[in-house]
């Protein structure tokens, strides 16, 4: 009988249309775009990141920032792959920047086009205009993603200038990077939700999911930890060398679901409350 109760019915229909959505084969498409996108731009942001903090700032504990946020988010061998080969890039590169720029841009114009099939809007932007608009939110995304190493270096230094013992150490930077990361991540999705879709929409509709989503983001990291050796033996013998693009393509693959289905159900929930049409 319990099965049958009304607040347990109401709680999936909640949920249900969402599923649904997750479901369809348009938002996989979608996804997986996004997905590729990330795997694209995934090293040459690494390097421009990294070569801004060795040559540009010549801050030390910056980059070690950046080997952190690695760890965090790619736990094991993986982790390691990365720190090794991109110990190996030289100087700041031109071609590392237009092509972290070209390849960003083709996360922003499917995301743009999933978002606004969940809001309804039938009218994408222009390509031109996407493009602009795609542009301001690397810089905005890459903007937050430097506060945090910089909120994350500064912690370093400090600590080290206390000089704890070494897994003390480990910790309280681990757990800094966390504190500036989790807010800092959920920012960048607020202004995500906020301002790519093809229309105006008030910022207090969309705040709730950014924070929702960021954690449950947050969450899929130790799920990612959890899984990692499994996965990488599996991966290991599929895909031999590419086993790392792999995970890095399945994992952004998940993370975009998790960002469309948040998208889909703020556009679904109080959606008798009117929104300013679409944008011209």
């Amino acid at each position: 009988m319990t099965l049958f109760n009304p607040e347990r019915r109401a709680r999936l229909n909640l949920i249900r249309p969402t599923a649904r959505y997750a479901m369809e084969t348009e938002v996989h498409v979608y996804a997986l775009a996004i997905a590729a996108s990330v795997l694209l731009s995934f090293f040459p942001f690494c390097n421009v990141m990294l070569s801004l903090c060795r040559n540009v700032l010549h801050w030390r504990a910056a980059e070690d920032a950046i080997y952190l946020a690695l760890n965090d988010y790619f736990p094991g061998e993986l982790a390691s792959f990365l720190k090794r080969n991109l110990a190996l890039q030289g100087q700041l590169q031109i071609t590392s920047m237009i092509l972290l720029l070209f390849t960003a841009n083709g996360i922003f114009e499917p995301l743009e086009v999933a978002l606004n099939r969940a809001w309804g809007v039938t009218r994408n932007r222009s390509y031109l205009m996407n493009q602009v608009i795609a542009l301001g939110m690397i810089f905005l995304c890459g903007a937050l993603a430097m506060l945090s190493l910089m909120l994350t270096a500064l912690n370093k230094e400090w600590v080290g200038a206390w000089n704890p013992l070494g897994p003390v150490q480990s910790f309280l930077n681990l757990l800094m990077f966390k504190i500036a990361a989790v807010p800092i991540s959920i920012l960048a999705l607020f202004l995500i939700y906020w301002l790519l879709p093809n229309r105006k929409i008030p910022p207090a509709r969309v705040a709730p999911t950014a924070i929702f989503v960021g954690l449950v983001l947050e969450a899929l990291k130790y799920v990612n930890l959890a899984v990692t050796p499994y996965l990488q033996r599996k991966l290991e013998h599929e895909y031999f060398i590419f086993r790392h693009s792999v995970a890095i393509l399945l994992w952004s693959f998940i993370a975009s679901m998790v960002v469309l289905a948040g998208a889909e159900w703020t556009a679904r929930h109080g959606e008798k409350d009117p929104l300013p049409e679409p944008l011209p």
